[in-house]
């Protein structure tokens, strides 16, 4: 496989949380998957993890050189987990089309900072 490209995006988690308290739900089911967010809510934390699958949407949409404007939705591209536990990348909907593409995902947050790489291999 090819390397297609590479993505990387920072978040600030307090500066995260003020987006969802001032945009409330709307905001999250238009960025979140329904299984994003009962993962986050089954956590302590759970802003630091819905910032970091927010980080890894823009990490995999940057990889895959995907610009803004192309009619992507980001609940079309869930961040979920493997068998073991490593973070993965579904894509459906507006998203489907990067389907074949493997994506390798590295995700860290802290209570200040939710970190996110991505891999995009060619098919």
């Amino acid at each position: 496989m090819k390397i297609l490209g590479t993505g990387v995006d920072l978040v600030e988690v307090p500066r995260f949380e003020e987006t969802i308290k001032r945009r409330g739900s709307r905001f999250l089911h238009r960025i979140f998957t329904s299984a994003e967010i009962q993962y986050a809510k089954a956590h302590k934390t759970m802003t630091q993890h819905l910032a970091v699958r927010f980080a890894a949407k823009e990490a995999v949409v940057k990889a895959l050189g995907a610009p803004k404007g192309l009619g992507l939705k980001w609940h079309d591209l869930e961040i979920a987990h493997g068998p073991s536990g490593q973070p993965k990348a579904r894509f459906r909907g507006s998203m489907r089309r990067f389907s074949g593409f493997a994506i390798h995902l590295s995700l860290t947050h802290t209570h200040q900072y939710a970190i996110a790489t991505a891999l995009a291999l060619c098919p």
